[in-house]
């Protein structure tokens, strides 16, 4: 089961938790991204390389 992340979306300005995410690169640097609840955008956040590598596991 993947781990439970909290997000924060910038469109509804208010936070969310989901297990339901990809974790991509970009530029070197590395995102968690997930599917608004309240809409159909998506939702980054910023992640460490460690915790990167730990999630796509």
């Amino acid at each position: 089961m993947a781990e439970q992340l909290s997000f924060y979306d910038v469109k509804t300005k208010s936070k969310f938790n989901s297990a339901d995410y990809d974790v991509r690169e970009k530029s070197g640097r590395f995102f968690a991204v997930a599917k608004s609840p309240k809409g159909t955008h998506e939702c980054w956040r910023v992640l460490s390389k460690d915790q990167a590598a730990k999630l796509k596991g």
